[in-house]
């Protein structure tokens, strides 16, 4: 028995040359009822030959249902009374023994756009993160027989468009179970995260900052989880990255103040440096000396200039530097 996916190796006739022999096998039928009833012959002989027609007439009508259209990237699964018999993956027109059921799978790479989820990172704090999936269908055996797709699959009562109908609730069935298993991969990387570095500086890798690494990390998971159905993942990708709404504001005036205080340090750092570039030229030049109560008040005015929010209002001083 077959427990994966094989190329069919039955009878498989160019569909062309069997349409023209059916096609002349039906007008064969026809001609010879048409003689059989202008012709006189014994009873015996016309119960005989009219079953022998009826039988031809069965078995042109059987044949009818070989024929299949495989475009490319499509594939028809062959099973002969409940047993696997291969895939046919070869593109064209072709005749099979009619008997055999040919279930239509598509190999087409398919999108999914996938809401976002509100899920908690490494750091317990809800965020809102969403994804893209690019996925197709790899192994046609795992895909037909490994998970359940007939419960959602199913086809329309009337004759025209069974086969189109069926191809797509059982690509709906695929796209719902690749969802469910896409939602429960990214809650998992989210949860390996923190989403930046705000709580802990010593993070390597966070969701912000993750960029391919975390797509990566996101796309060897869904693999994992979606190789029981023949699914392969061309690419994921995190699309959509935000604090959840009940902290988003609370979150966002937390980053306007690291950003407040990083650049208040970027500030002194450098108004300090300034201020002892300037002691020291005056001292190494011998401009003028100054005593340290002098060098303290020079110190804090150069850094109320340089640390101020707003422009410094000049005064002029007419005394002399002790008054």
């Amino acid at each position: 028995m077959k427990t994966k996916e094989e190329i069919f190796t039955g009878v498989k006739l160019p569909g062309l040359a069997m349409l023209l022999f059916n096609i002349l096998f039906l007008l064969f039928i026809i001609g010879a009822f048409v003689w059989l009833v202008n012709t006189s012959l014994s009873t015996g002989l016309t119960v005989f030959c009219s079953i022998l027609l009826a039988l031809f007439f069965i078995k042109n009508c059987m044949f009818w249902a070989g024929f299949m259209l495989i475009e490319p990237n499509e594939a028809r699964v062959m099973i002969f009374f409940g047993k696997y018999e291969g895939t046919v993956k070869e593109n064209g027109f072709f005749w099979v023994n009619p008997l055999y059921n040919k279930k239509q799978l598509t190999l087409r790479a398919r999108n999914l756009d996938a809401q976002p989820i509100k899920v908690n990172d490494k750091n317990g704090n809800p965020v809102s993160i969403g994804q893209v999936v690019v996925w197709r269908v790899m192994d046609t055996y795992k895909a037909s027989f490994d998970i359940d797709h007939t419960s959602q699959a199913k086809a329309s009562t009337t004759q025209q468009g069974v086969t189109t109908i069926r191809l797509l609730d059982k690509m709906k069935a695929y796209e719902n179970f690749v969802k469910v298993q896409s939602d429960a991969a990214l809650r998992y990387v989210a949860g390996m995260f923190a989403y930046d570095h705000s709580d802990n500086e010593n993070e390597k890798l966070t969701l912000r900052s993750g960029g391919e690494e975390i797509n990566e990390i996101l796309e060897k998971q869904l693999n994992e989880r979606l190789t029981i159905a023949g699914i392969e993942v061309i690419e994921a990708r995190v699309n959509y990255l935000a604090y959840a709404p009940e902290i988003a504001a609370v979150m966002l005036r937390r980053q306007q103040a690291e950003a407040i205080i990083s650049a208040r340090e970027k500030i002194v750092d450098g108004a300090v440096g300034m201020v002892k570039q300037a002691l020291n030229k005056l001292s190494e030049e011998a401009i003028i000396e100054l005593d340290n109560d002098k060098k303290a008040a020079m110190v804090s005015n150069l850094l109320v200039v340089l640390c101020g929010d707003e422009n410094p209002q000049p005064i002029v001083n007419t005394g002399t530097l002790s008054n």
